[in-house]
């Protein structure tokens, strides 16, 4: 027989593997690191400059960042902070090397989202975030998922639930609550109403003190910020219905949407959010929160079996809550949940396979011009970006021939060019701040 007691043992010796394999992947101190970027990265991949413009600029000006040179001085190595300086200072041909951005509009919020486990959502979220990144943007991930996938690939492991999503739903719950009940206090009938009660067990957390940044956590990566997930934040799920019913008034689904609107519209270009495999209410609280939903799929028959249904469910779930929860949970001014942008990706695509290919025409013919152009591919670089939790484009090119880094980094750079054009198309039409 085996009860919890034998489930935790289980439990603590994978975490004490999962400590191995930390020391078999970070630096000595266990901490993730990001490595820096060569001259040759930094003009035709990230600037897309040519090699001999970037090193005449940086010549014409020694005031500029050098970087690190190799003992040969045959190629200099540039941090991301180094980067970010250069691309603010150096114009090309007169063209600034600043990412584009939509004037008095907060950041633009992006869902990855899907029903089946292994489609690819955390392996997006997360290369599309570097990439964002590397492209001059100011990134705030969210991990929604328990699994924590993103969370440790983003080098975050010691996460308390307190500061999961689960935290800002939990303060969201106090601060709602506190707020109806000085409005009923205050009716202008005179007549106090009854006054709604928080379980102790959140009450006594001092989740409420919280600031809305207490939050976040810094990465490696300079300019990205996550809100991390842990296996313990997956009990959201069970509390929530009983938090619902303390107060059946509270806007639950709009929690996750009123913390981002806390935060100050120019902290951060581009928000995303990576979703667990289920419509639920983490998953749901994202979804409401987002302006873009992308949806990654695998290129077989299942995978798009899982995708109809997930879709299915989506549009099922989103009308019964806007007939049940209307004037709640949807912004003021709004009858139901409406995307800036909806967008399928193939993920794991095989050119070479004649099933990913029927499989793509498939998806393609299905979902039209939903469908994005330019699937994720399947590499050697990539599967071994996954062994070491990281992204392809943390990894050294160094490490392996230059030609497999280049194809794996080649199809996520495609892939992040639609996305981009995406979120720049729909970010022009958020509202402009006032």
């Amino acid at each position: 027989m085996y009860d919890h007691t034998d489930l935790e043992a289980l439990r603590d010796a994978s975490l004490r593997m999962q400590g191995w394999i930390r020391k078999q992947t970070f630096s000595p101190g266990h901490e993730k690191t990001l490595r820096r970027f060569s001259s040759w990265e930094v003009a035709e991949l990230i600037f897309r400059v040519n090699q001999n413009t970037f090193r005449g600029r940086l010549a014409a000006d020694p005031s500029l960042p050098s970087g690190e040179v190799e003992p040969d001085g045959r190629q200099r190595w540039f941090s991301l902070d180094e980067v970010n300086e250069l691309r603010r200072r150096m114009r090309v041909n007169r063209r600034s090397l600043m990412p584009e951005r939509p004037a008095n509009r907060r950041a633009i919020r992006c869902a990855v989202a899907n029903f089946k486990g292994g489609a690819g959502k955390s392996t997006t979220a997360l290369h599309l975030a570097h990439a964002a990144a590397l492209d001059g943007y100011r990134v705030l991930a969210i991990d929604f998922d328990p699994q924590a996938t993103l969370s440790h690939s983003m080098g975050l492991n010691d996460v308390s639930e307190d500061h999961t999503v689960w935290g800002i739903m939990a303060r969201d719950l106090m601060r709602e609550t506190e707020r109806m009940n000085r409005a009923a206090q205050g009716a202008e009938s005179g007549r106090a109403l009854p006054q709604r009660r928080v379980p102790a067990s959140i009450a006594d957390t001092g989740l409420s003190d919280l600031r809305a940044s207490d939050f976040i956590r810094p990465t490696c990566w300079s300019t990205i910020d996550i809100v991390p997930s842990c296996a313990n934040a997956a009990f959201v799920e069970f509390a929530s219905a009983q938090y619902r019913h303390v107060n059946p008034d509270w806007s639950f689904f709009a929690a996750v949407q009123r913390w981002l609107d806390a935060l100050p519209p120019d902290a951060y270009d581009i928000v995303i959010f990576d979703c667990p495999p289920a419509i639920g209410y983490q998953s749901m609280n994202a979804v409401f929160a987002a302006d873009i939903l992308y949806i990654p799929s695998g290129p077989g028959y299942w995978e798009y079996d899982s995708t109809t249904s997930f879709i299915g469910q989506l549009s099922e779930a989103l009308a019964d809550l806007h007939g049940f929860d209307a004037g709640t949970d949807f912004p003021a001014g709004k009858s139901k949940k409406a995307f800036l942008d909806v967008r399928f990706l193939l993920t794991r695509y095989e050119p070479g396979n004649d099933l990913h290919r029927a499989m793509k025409d498939a998806f393609g013919k299905v979902f039209g011009e939903r469908m994005t152009v330019h699937p994720i591919e399947h590499t050697r670089a990539v599967e071994q970006s996954g062994r070491f939790l990281s992204s392809v484009y943390e990894i050294d090119y160094r490490d392996m021939t230059r030609e497999t880094w280049r194809r794996a980094r080649s199809t996520f750079d495609a892939a992040y060019g639609e996305f981009i054009g995406h979120v720049l198309t729909a970010w022009k039409q958020l509202e402009e701040e006032q």
